[in-house]
């Protein structure tokens, strides 16, 4: 079939879920929403961790095919410290993580969980097993974060979520900027929540970090749709003008991969693919996804065919209402 008509351009690996708790090696609740790099030919997997009491910490995984065999460290890798960094009292979760040559270090965004809200918290590593934090960037609510790998006129640039308390203010996604990674203005809005029926309204948010292409910025975002009978993540692409970030060249009105497998459709949190990492390796597209935030999935695609995909899409490069028809 026509995977135009069938909506999905990614295809599933036969044997996921790679990774859940049967595989931990240590108790846990469930283990989902990982970030995803290549480090010295291998896949590193930074991965959220639920325990029992519901509280969330990363763990590394890695493997040398990034599909079976990975090494897991037998304990926490970075866990939440709440006596040092209030912000993370209920948690970090949903990490996304960006290799950034100019500093020679992996910068990691990820949501802390605090009394106030979720906020958007940055930390870097040289090898994942030490890290920096820097703390929180964005005041709550705000959340899936990720930097670009490159500045923009001198400054570091970020994709977040805010959301407003009004119920009745969509949540779309930002684009901010920084000099120092610690204060963050320019603040803009740049990809904007649909309304009514459609597959992304109301609410979306930035999934993979952003993908450096010939024709653009790649952007992976999820969409959230409210029905009678729960909450469907799907996931949508944007283009995104190579200088200026900002800048929109073409958006996919449909989705392009959605719940369908029992391990997506049942878990903790049913009807949810969720990815927090991509890794590019010769011309395909490695996308690792939380699946039903139980377990973790993986599935692939060739970067030209989502290029040229997502450039065969309406021209929405204008401003213009058509986010709400």
């Amino acid at each position: 079939m026509d995977k135009k008509l069938n909506h999905e351009l990614f295809t599933r690996h036969p044997d996921n879920p790679i990774l859940s708790v049967k595989d931990w090696p240590y108790n846990a609740n469930s283990v989902f929403n990982a970030a995803a790099v290549e480090v010295n030919g291998q896949t590193l997997l930074l991965v959220r961790v639920e325990d029992f009491r519901g509280i969330s910490h990363f763990t590394v995984a890695r493997s040398n095919n990034g599909i079976a065999d990975w090494d897991i460290d037998k304990v926490p890798t970075l866990r939440p410290d709440p006596a040092n960094h209030p912000e993370e009292l209920w948690g970090i979760e949903d990490p996304r993580v960006t290799w950034i040559e100019k500093l020679g270090k992996w910068i990691i965004a990820y949501t802390s969980f605090s009394k106030g809200g979720p906020l958007v918290s940055l930390a870097t590593t040289e090898d994942f097993k030490v890290f920096e934090r820097l703390g929180p960037v964005m005041p709550p609510e705000d959340k899936d974060a990720a930097l670009f790998p490159k500045q923009f006129g001198g400054k570091w640039a970020m994709i977040h979520r805010p959301v407003a308390r009004s119920p009745n203010i969509p949540a779309n996604i930002w684009l901010s900027f920084s000099s120092d990674l610690w204060h963050w203005g320019n603040h803009q809005e740049i990809i904007y929540a649909r309304e009514g029926s459609w597959w992304d309204a109301n609410r979306i948010g930035l999934s993979a970090p952003p993908l450096e292409t010939s024709k653009g910025w790649l952007i992976l975002y999820h969409g959230v749709r409210s029905t009678p009978s729960g909450s469907i993540y799907r996931l949508g692409l944007v283009l995104l003008d190579l200088e200026n970030p900002s800048h929109v060249i073409r958006r996919t009105d449909e989705w392009i991969f959605g719940p369908k497998a029992t391990y997506e459709r049942d878990g903790d949190v049913d009807n949810v693919v969720f990815p927090c990492g991509w890794i590019l390796r010769d011309g395909n597209i490695h996308m690792y996804y939380g699946a039903a935030d139980s377990c973790i999935a993986l599935a692939t695609a060739k970067l030209n065919e989502l290029v040229d995909f997502v450039l065969s899409c309406p021209d929405h490069s204008s401003p213009s209402d058509w986010w709400k028809s």
